[in-house]
């Protein structure tokens, strides 16, 4: 069913001073920058970073996720849900192409599934590696 890691999402208290951190200190290549999220290269595996607090709003998943590449989500989501993993967040479509579901494990660690519409993913992250905060 899982297929690899694909990423690591880390929530920061300062988005700008993580990101130059994994950038300037630890030396991962930026595959992109939001205002919301920013993406590093490490190995195959996507080190991303999210803000703890948006728009005046707290986040209340603080601990780093660590989601997994399959090759059929939707199926993936119904094997789990007949082994009674209880989700966090739903199936549902990201504007970045993927399609997800969160849920825990026993000691309340988040994890993902995911799986890619690369066209898309290859589109949305072009533009978002122009951008420049």
């Amino acid at each position: 069913m899982i297929k690899t890691v694909w990423c690591v999402t880390f929530y920061v208290s300062d988005l700008k001073k993580a990101a130059k951190f994994y950038e300037e200190i630890l030396g991962l290549e930026k595959k992109y920058e939001y205002s919301s999220y920013v993406g590093f290269e490490c190995g195959g595996v996507e080190i991303g970073l999210i803000p703890k607090s948006a728009e005046g709003q707290k986040v209340s998943l603080l601990s780093p996720s660590v989601e997994f590449l399959v090759d059929d989500v939707d199926k993936a989501y119904r094997e789990l849900k007949k082994k009674e993993v209880k989700f966090t967040k739903e199936l549902h479509d990201e504007p970045w192409g993927g399609r997800q579901a969160t849920f825990t494990d026993p000691d309340g660690n988040i994890l993902e599934i995911a799986q890619i519409n690369w066209q898309k993913y290859f589109s949305v992250a072009a533009e978002g590696a122009k951008k420049k905060p």
